[in-house]
C-alpha cells in the first residue's frame, strides 16, 4: 500500500487581495457588461480572500501572445516545481530526514495551463539531481482533477513497485491562460476564482514510510475510483485559439455534483466496506464557494469535515490541480486523525469526471 508522506508547495510572489481583483475585473469588463456591479459581487461571495499570480497584476491587463504567455509557463513552471519538490524532499515537519533526489523512483508530473516538449518533468530531472534512470510520466489535461489523479496513478504504481519511492507534482499557472479580449462571462467569473500555485507529493511503501515519517498517523491509500460521466466535454476545459488557452467553465457545475457525485462517492465506499458515516474528513478540490457547497449538501457532510479544503480557497482561490494537494500539506500541518480513521480525498475535472481515493491513518513511527 501507498502511504503520503510529505507535500512541499511553491507560491508565486505577487500577491493580490480579492478587492484588488475586483477592481481589474471591472477595468477589463465593464464595457460589455451592463450589469457589472451586480456580477463583481462574485468576488465576495466566493469566500476567496486573495490569491498568488506570477506576474503583477497590470501585466495581465495587455494582450500577450501565445508563444510569449507559453515560454513564460515553461520558465516559472520549472522554477516553482524544482523549489516545491525541494520543500517535499526536505519538509522537517513531515519528514526526520531528507529524502535523497536520486531514490526517487518515478514522477509524474501534473499540468494544463501551459505546454512544454520535452515535458517539464523531463526539464526538472536536469535541475535537481534525480537519477537518470526515474521513469517520467507527464500527465496533462486533466485540469482540476489531476491533483488526485496523480495520487491515484501514484498509489497504482506502488502497489505494483512496493519499495518504489514516488513524486507527484502539479503545477499550474492559470493566470497565464487569461486572455484580456474575451469578454464572455465564463471569463470573468475564471477571474474570480483562479490564481497560481505548485505542489509536490511524496509517495512511499511501508517499508520507507516507517524509515522516513516524523507524523503520528500517517495516510494510507486503500484504494481510487476515476468515473468519467458521458457525453459531459462541454462542462469544463479549454478552447483552443490563436490567443492561446480560452476557458469553458459551465454555470450548471454545482448542480452536475449535487446530482451525480453521491452516487459515485456511495458506491466507491460501498466497494472496500465503507459508508459516508465512516468518513471523518474531504480532502476535496474546493472548486468554489458553490462547489464546496454542492459537496456539504449532496454527501450530507459537516463544514469541519471541508476546514481545509475552505481555508486553502479562502487563501489562494482555485489552484486548479494542485489546489487538493494544498489542502492534503493544510491537514497535515494542522490536523490529525487517530490511527484507523478513514477520510477522501477527491477532485473533479474536465471531462466531466471524478477521481477519488480512500485513505486510513496508520501510525508507523
Amino acid at each position: 500500500m501507498a502511504y503520503i508522506l510529505s507535500v512541499g508547495t511553491s507560491l508565486p510572489k505577487h500577491h493580490v487581495d480579492q478587492q484588488a481583483a475586483a477592481q481589474f475585473a471591472r477595468s477589463q469588463f465593464k464595457r460589455s457588461f451592463k450589469d457589472i456591479d451586480r456580477l463583481l459581487k462574485a468576488f465576495n461571495n466566493g469566500e476567496i480572500e486573495s490569491r498568488q499570480f506570477v506576474q503583477p497584476i497590470d501585466w495581465y491587463q495587455e494582450h500577450h501572445s501565445f508563444e510569449e504567455k507559453n515560454n513564460l509557463y515553461i520558465e516559472k513552471a520549472l522554477a516553482h516545481a524544482k523549489e516545491a519538490v525541494f520543500h517535499c524532499l526536505h519538509e522537517t515537519a513531515f519528514l526526520t530526514m531528507p529524502v535523497p533526489f536520486d531514490e526517487i523512483d518515478a514522477l509524474f508530473f501534473i499540468s494544463s495551463t501551459g505546454l512544454s516538449t520535452p515535458s517539464l518533468d523531463a526539464k526538472l530531472m536536469n535541475v535537481l539531481p534525480f537519477s537518470p534512470y526515474t521513469k517520467r510520466v507527464p500527465i496533462w489535461g486533466l485540469g482540476c482533477g489531476g491533483g488526485a489523479a496523480g495520487l491515484s496513478r501514484a498509489y497504482e504504481y506502488i502497489r505494483a513497485y512496493p519499495e518504489a519511492k514516488v513524486l507527484v507534482v502539479a503545477c499550474e499557472l492559470c493566470s497565464l491562460t487569461f486572455q484580456p479580449q474575451d469578454q464572455s462571462k465564463s471569463n470573468l467569473i475564471g477571474t474570480s476564482l483562479f490564481g497560481d500555485g505548485t505542489a509536490a507529493v511524496l509517495l512511499t511503501g511501508e517499508k520507507a514510510a516507517s524509515k522516513y515519517t516524523r507524523l503520528k498517523t500517517v495516510p494510507k491509500v486503500l484504494g481510487t475510483q476515476s468515473v468519467t460521466m458521458k457525453d459531459s466535454e462541454d462542462v469544463m476545459g479549454w478552447d483552443f485559439t490563436a490567443d492561446g488557452f480560452r476557458v469553458i467553465f459551465s454555470r450548471d457545475i454545482p448542480s452536475i455534483i449535487s446530482g451525480w457525485l453521491k452516487e459515485q462517492v456511495d458506491q466507491f465506499l460501498h466497494q472496500l466496506g465503507f459508508s459516508t458515516e465512516d468518513v471523518s474528513v474531504f480532502l476535496a478540490h474546493p472548486g468554489g464557494k458553490k462547489v464546496i457547497d454542492a459537496y456539504l449538501e449532496s454527501l450530507s457532510l459537516q463544514e469541519h469535515q471541508l476546514f481545509s479544503s475552505k481555508e486553502v480557497l479562502k487563501q489562494h482561490g482555485n489552484m486548479s490541480s494542485a489546489t487538493v494537494l494544498y489542502v492534503m500539506k493544510h491537514f497535515l500541518e494542522h490536523q490529525s486523525l487517530d490511527a484507523g480513521q478513514v477520510g477522501l480525498c477527491g477532485a473533479l475535472g474536465p471531462g466531466f469526471s471524478s477521481e477519488l481515493l480512500l485513505m486510513k491513518w496508520e501510525g508507523l513511527s
